[in-house]
């Protein structure tokens, strides 16, 4: 509460810049929304500390934790601490707020910072560790900037999306460090039809993740499109998938099929060292195949563990699907793309350091 009623007095007392300032120190919070609009402009809030979640669970009807909406012109400087205390909440996954609450909630989909709604926004060097379930969502949100993210968790967390972003555009996340969970996700755009397009990934690396860049969908989702996506300059090192498609996602728990038409992707200068035999998966709905996939200068190898396995090598496409240059599965140590084929690779020696860092 006295976090809320500080911005008030700074943000809808002035019609120039403002600036809220949360002191060094340890301070407990439960559900706290910034909500505006301010006549304030721009709105800067800098956590100089460290900010604790409740671990109470009664204490969050919502969804989130600190909740940032209906703002224009907000930068949040950290070098501080968000610690969502998951560790106390992990156990109770199945956890839902009381009747009362306007918005249930599950452990699974609660949030240490929420950005909804806000435009001309900077967050810059925060630290955000063990939150209950996601770190960070920004939703609804247009020409945002994310520098300098660092996000943490154990190993027993619940690992869900670490940072989601959704119904938002001109959204740009550089210079970032995610150590857990599915590390970055984007999901249903800002357009009327729900449909994602214009990704660009670049200059980033995975180490000993599941999945390196993985487009998936849901059986019974809506005819809408994932297009014009581009992965490129990306090292992968010990990483299960290094590349796949997944159309059936959750079969076994749903009935359907996909209906989202993917389209105009291009996987661009991808070294990686696979943990998997199965190199790359292209697994397309069956209504609605795949158009337009580019694979250009992909070199990935085994690692040294499966080759003593001796496990075989490949790659796999269930359904039908356009490729922008014929593909010819090679069973092989190591595969690197040639002009029309597939060709063995000799191992790459040098290994890029990191973790999951953009």
């Amino acid at each position: 509460m006295a976090f809320i009623q500080a911005c008030n007095a700074a943000c809808k007392s002035s019609t120039g810049p403002s600036n809220l300032v949360i002191p060094p120190g340890r301070f407990m919070v439960g559900k706290t929304i910034f909500k505006g609009p301010y006549s304030s402009n721009p709105v800067t809030v800098e956590i100089q500390e460290t900010i604790l979640a409740n671990s109470n669970m009664s204490e969050f009807c919502g969804r989130a934790c600190l909740l940032f909406q209906d703002v224009d012109g907000l930068t949040v400087l950290a070098g501080g601490i968000f610690d969502g205390q998951g560790q106390s909440t992990w156990l109770y996954s199945n956890y839902h707020s009381p009747d009362n609450c306007n918005s249930p909630l599950s452990i699974s989909k609660f949030t240490s910072i929420k950005v909804q709604t806000v435009t001309n926004a900077v967050i810059w060097d925060i630290n955000l560790v063990n939150s209950k379930g996601f770190h960070m969502t920004i939703t609804s949100c247009s020409n945002f900037v994310v520098e300098r993210l660092n996000i943490t968790a154990s190993e027993n967390s619940l690992n869900p999306d670490e940072k989601h972003i959704s119904r938002s555009d001109q959204v740009r996340v550089s210079n970032s460090i995610i150590r857990t969970g599915d590390c970055i996700s984007i999901g249903e755009s800002l357009s009327n039809d729900d449909s994602v397009r214009g990704i660009f990934v670049s200059n980033s690396s995975s180490t000993k993740t599941t999945n390196g860049v993985r487009i998936k969908t849901f059986h019974n989702s809506p005819q809408i499109q994932a297009s014009n996506i581009i992965f490129e300059d990306i090292t992968m090192n010990d990483v299960q998938n290094l590349i796949i498609i997944d159309q059936r996602n959750r079969s076994k728990d749903s009935i359907g099929v996909s209906s989202v038409k993917i389209s105009d992707i291009h996987y661009r200068n991808k070294r990686g060292i696979s943990i998997s035999n199965v190199a790359i998966t292209l697994n397309c709905s069956s209504t609605i195949p795949c158009e337009d996939i580019e694979l250009a200068d992909i070199n990935i190898i085994l690692s040294f563990n499966c080759l003593k396995k001796l496990l075989s090598f490949s790659s796999t496409c269930s359904l039908p699907i356009e490729l922008s240059v014929p593909l010819e599965t090679t069973k092989t140590p190591a595969l690197t793309r040639a002009p029309n084929r597939w060709q063995p690779q000799k191992k790459n020696k040098n290994k890029n350091q990191g973790i999951a860092t953009l």
